[in-house]
C-alpha cells in the first residue's frame, strides 16, 4: 500500500468521520434486524415469516459477509480501495431497497444476502482506507476511535428500528439505510483518492466458491431440521454432510495455495487459534440468545418494538464499558485471569435465559442483558488484539482475514443451531394443547409462537395462544441450556490455550488525534 503525503488534519478527520458513518450503518443493520424479527412473522403486520425464513433472512446476510470478506480485500488491492468501497456502499443501498419493499420472505432473504456482499465489499475497504490516512500512533488512536462506532450501533440499532417499527411498517428498517450510503458515498468521492496496494492479491475463486457452497450446504441442513422436526430424513443430513465435505476441500485448497485468501495454517497456532475457536464459540452463543431474545420481548411478553428496543440497551452499555475495563484489567494480570471468567460469566448470562418467564420483571432482565455485554467486551477486544500480536506483520492480514471469518461462521451457525432448537422444542411443547382443533389451525400453529397467536385471535381461541405462550418459553429454556453449554466450552478453551502467566509488561505507547480522547493502549498480556 503506498503511503500518502501526511494529509491536513481537518481533512484526516473527515475521513475518519466518513468511515466511521459507515462502520455504524453496518452495526445499526446487525441490530435493526433484531428488533424487527416479531413483526416480520407476524401474518398481518409483517411477512408471515417462519423461524426457518427468519433464521435465513438473519443468516444470510452474515454468510454472505463471512465468505467474501477476505476475497473483497483482494479485490481493492488490485482495482482500488475506493472503487470497491463505493461499488459496496451502492450494492448496500440497493440491495437495502430492494428488502425494504420484499414482498415475501424469499425476497428478503435474497436481498439480505445481497446487502451482506455489499458489507464485505465495504468492511476490508474501510480499515484499508483508515490505515492509509493515518500514520504512526495516530493510526492506532484512530483504529481506537474507530472502533467505538459498534458500540454506538449496537445501542442506537434496537431504539431505532423499535421508533420506526412503532409509526411505519416494517421496510422502513431497511429503507433508512439508503439516505446515509448516499452521504458516504459523497463523502467517499469528494476526501478519499482511489489509491491500490503495489503487491496484488490473488483473487481465490475457487476457495470463495468452496466457502459459499459448504457453509450454506451446512447452514441449509440445520435450519431444515427444525422446519421438519426430524434428524434423520435425507434433505436433513445430505445437505450437512455436503457442507462439511466441501468445507474440507475448502481447507485443502487453501493450504496448497502460495498466497491463501484464508490460511487454516495460523489456526494450528496454539493462542491464535484456541483464540478463534472461542471467539467462534462465543458469537455461536450471542447470535443465538439475541435470536431468541427479540421473540421473548415482543411476542411473549408482549412488549412493543419500541419497548424492546429500549429494553436491549443495557447489552450495548455493558459491552461499552467492558472495553475499557478489560484494557486496564490486562495491564495488571494476565490475559487468561481476565477473559477466561468473563467468558464463564456471559455463558452463564446465555444460560440465566433457563430462568426468564411470562411474570419475570423487566428489572432483571435488564441486568442479564447488562451482566452480559458486559462479559462480552471483556472478552472480545483482549482477545482479538492478542490473537493479532502473536502473528508477525506479514501474517497480520491473513490473520485478520481468518478472525474475522471464524467469527461470523460462528454467528451463522448459532442462528442456524440455536433456531432449530427452539422450532423442534417448541413444535414438541405445542403439540398436546392442539388436540381436538381443527387440522388447519393445528398446522399454523405448529409452524410459530407468532402463527398460534394470530390463528388463536382469528379463531377465538385465547387457551392457544396462552400454550403458544408457555411452548415457546419451555423450548427458550431448553435451548439456553444447549447454548450455555457451547459457550462454557469456549471458556475451556480459552483456559486451555491462553497462557497462565503474564509477558513482561510493555510500556504503552500513546498520541490523542486531534480533537479526540482516545488513547491507544498496550498490547494485552497473554
Amino acid at each position: 500500500m503506498t503511503t500518502p503525503t501526511t494529509l491536513p488534519k481537518v481533512k484526516q478527520r473527515l475521513i475518519l468521520a466518513v468511515l466511521m458513518l459507515c462502520s455504524v450503518l453496518i452495526w445499526l443493520d446487525n441490530t435493526i434486524l433484531s428488533t424487527a424479527l416479531e413483526t416480520l412473522a407476524d401474518p398481518v403486520r409483517g411477512l408471515g415469516a417462519d423461524p426457518g425464513e427468519l433464521q435465513w433472512a438473519t443468516g444470510a446476510y452474515t454468510l454472505a459477509f463471512a465468505t467474501l470478506m477476505f476475497t473483497a480485500g483482494a479485490l481493492g488491492d488490485r482495482f482500488g480501495h475506493r472503487t470497491v468501497f463505493c461499488g459496496g456502499l451502492v450494492v448496500f443501498a440497493g440491495s437495502s431497497l430492494w428488502a425494504a419493499y420484499a414482498s415475501d420472505a424469499g425476497q428478503l432473504i435474497a436481498a439480505r444476502a445481497a446487502m451482506g456482499v455489499g458489507s464485505a465489499l465495504i468492511t476490508p475497504a474501510m480499515m484499508a482506507i483508515l490505515m492509509w490516512t493515518f500514520t504512526g500512533a495516530a493510526r492506532a488512536a484512530a483504529i481506537g476511535v474507530f472502533s467505538t462506532s459498534a458500540g454506538v450501533g449496537m445501542a442506537a440499532g434496537p431504539v431505532l428500528a423499535g421508533f420506526l417499527l412503532d409509526h411505519f411498517w416494517w421496510g422502513s428498517v431497511f429503507l433508512v439505510n439508503v439516505p446515509v450510503t448516499v452521504v458516504a458515498l459523497a463523502g467517499l468521492l469528494v476526501l478519499v483518492p482511489d489509491f491500490r496496494s503495489p503487491v496484488v492479491r490473488p483473487l481465490d475463486p475457487a476457495g470463495m466458491v468452496l466457502s459459499v457452497a459448504g457453509l450454506v450446504a451446512l447452514a441449509y441442513g440445520l435450519i431444515r431440521a427444525g422446519q421438519v422436526a426430524e434428524w434423520g430424513r435425507a434433505d436433513v443430513w445430505a445437505p450437512i454432510v455436503l457442507g462439511l465435505v466441501l468445507v474440507g476441500c475448502f481447507v485443502l485448497v487453501e493450504l496448497r495455495a502460495e498466497a491463501p485468501s484464508f490460511d487454516p495454517r495460523l489456526l494450528a497456532q496454539r493462542v491464535f487459534g484456541g483464540g478463534n475457536v472461542a471467539l467462534g464459540l462465543l458469537l455461536f452463543g450471542v447470535a443465538a440468545v439475541t435470536f431468541y431474545n427479540a421473540f421473548y420481548l415482543q411476542g411473549a411478553l408482549g412488549y412493543s418494538p419500541m419497548e424492546a428496543g429500549l429494553a436491549s440497551i443495557p447489552t450495548a452499555v455493558g459491552a461499552l464499558v467492558g472495553a475499557p475495563l478489560a484494557t486496564r484489567l490486562v495491564r495488571r494480570l494476565s490475559l487468561r485471569l481476565v477473559t477466561v471468567p468473563a467468558m464463564t460469566a456471559a455463558a452463564l448470562t446465555m444460560g440465566g435465559y433457563a430462568f426468564l418467564g411470562l411474570e419475570t420483571p423487566l428489572f432483571w432482565i435488564e441486568v442479564l442483558l447488562l451482566v452480559q455485554g458486559l462479559a462480552i467486551g471483556i472478552v472480545i477486544g483482549p482477545v482479538t488484539a492478542a490473537l493479532i500480536s502473536n502473528l508477525s506483520l506479514e501474517q497480520a492480514g491473513a490473520g485478520s482475514a481468518v478472525t474475522n471469518t471464524v467469527r461470523q461462521t460462528g454467528s451463522v451457525l448459532g442462528i442456524a443451531v440455536g433456531g432449530t432448537i427452539l422450532a423442534i422444542a417448541y413444535r414438541d411443547a405445542i403439540e398436546p394443547a392442539l388436540a381436538g382443533l381443527p387440522g388447519p389451525v393445528q398446522d399454523q400453529a405448529r409452524v410459530s409462537a407468532e402463527q398460534a397467536r394470530y390463528v388463536a385471535e382469528v379463531t377465538g381461541e385465547p387457551a392457544l395462544a396462552e400454550a403458544a405462550d408457555d411452548a415457546f418459553i419451555e423450548a427458550m429454556h431448553l435451548g439456553a441450556g444447549w447454548i450455555a453449554a457451547i459457550a462454557l466450552l469456549a471458556a475451556v478453551v480459552l483456559l486451555y490455550t491462553l497462557p497462565a502467566t503474564a509477558k513482561k509488561k510493555e510500556e504503552p505507547v500513546s498520541e490523542e488525534i486531534p480533537g479526540s480522547e482516545a488513547r491507544v493502549a498496550e498490547t494485552p498480556r497473554v
